[in-house]
């Protein structure tokens, strides 16, 4: 348990904030599975101000999920602030965390995202603008640097906290970096020593037992859990747990992960028009059956499935397949 500002944290475990993905949907139902505190995806400061029907839609929040971070991201002070107060007004966010991790193109070359991550004095400016705009706590995701040559991450991390930065998330990995390569838990450790505020650590955990090794090798008070946890919040549950008592707790069968993707497609549906909540739900599909034996072919049939009708039973077949197959096989052993 720790806190962020005046927000409390039941646990340690931290949902990252990954665009395209973490809408209420996929939110609430991490928080379900005992997530401390689940981020939204990130939403661009100018579309906030133009009131962009898409963006308007990416800050609903579900009560259920809080306490809960909204991200957002900006290369200029002045709309960045804006931006900032608009979600600190007219949302129900417990914590406004600005992004100065996202390492693709056409956010960095927006002066957004990584490209901080090469300015100390920069994210002082635009971190304690935001402060002095808001109530809500602030925070910042960031990645160690943006390349080998410039790991600035001390000097950010401890710019974000003289603004008033409630909190820090470090990825442990360079914007050249991207998702390649291994995250250097070393660096996270360096800041976690280097400032007073909480400090969140990020980039290679797979397993319960990585989060505990970060736990320990870094000293952060917490942990954030990105692509382990896509089609498998049971990641998040077993983190919970295994920090908390020691216990490794089984993996889902079968039937239960695909319950919770129905689960999941039905939240989407509410969320959104069915249409548009199948399409987004096949990429959430693929990951719920990602490491089940015998899933190419329903990976494949449910690219062309278009109706909530459609989906269900293709998932129903298959679940009934792998059991059939399975009580086969302890038939002949």
């Amino acid at each position: 348990m720790f806190k962020i500002g005046d927000i409390e944290l039941k646990n340690k475990v931290v949902l990252a904030p990954m665009a395209g993905v973490c809408n209420a949907a996929f939110r609430l139902t991490v928080k379900e599975f005992g997530a401390g505190l689940v981020c939204a995806e990130m939403v661009s400061d100018k579309a906030i101000l133009y009131n962009n029907a898409k963006t308007m839609g990416m800050l609903y929040i579900d009560e259920r999920e809080k306490p809960l971070s909204l991200q957002i991201f900006g290369g200029e002070k002045e709309t960045l602030v804006e931006a900032a107060r608009f979600v600190d007004k007219n949302t129900t966010a417990d914590i406004i965390d600005i992004n100065m991790g996202c390492p693709v193109p056409k956010i960095t070359k927006c002066d957004a995202g990584a490209k901080w991550l090469l300015d100390p004095n920069k994210i002082y400016d635009m971190v304690s603008a935001v402060v002095e705009a808001v109530d809500k706590p602030v925070t910042v995701k960031m990645r160690m640097g943006w390349d080998e040559e410039h790991i600035f991450a001390v000097k950010n991390a401890q710019a974000v906290e003289r603004a008033g930065g409630k909190a820090v998330a470090l990825h442990g990995r360079t914007r050249v970096q991207m998702y390649e390569g291994t995250a250097n838990w070393d660096i996270i450790k360096e800041v976690k020593q280097s400032v007073k505020i909480p400090v969140i650590g990020n980039g290679d955990i797979q397993a319960p037992q990585d989060a505990k090794r970060m736990l320990d090798h870094t000293g952060v008070d917490g942990v954030m859990i990105g692509r382990a946890a896509l089609g498998n919040p049971w990641m998040i549950y077993r983190t919970v747990k295994y920090l908390e008592t020691g216990e490794l707790i089984d993996e889902p069968n079968v039937r239960n992960k695909m319950d919770v993707c129905k689960l999941h497609l039905d939240r989407l549906i509410a969320l959104k028009n069915e249409d548009i909540a199948v399409r987004e739900m096949r990429k959430h599909a693929a990951w719920y059956l990602k490491g089940i034996r015998g899933n190419a072919k329903a990976r494949n049939a449910i690219n062309l499935m278009n109706t909530r009708s459609e989906f269900i039973s293709l998932i129903d077949e298959f679940v009934e397949e792998v059991e059939a197959r399975q009580e086969n096989t302890s038939k002949v052993v």
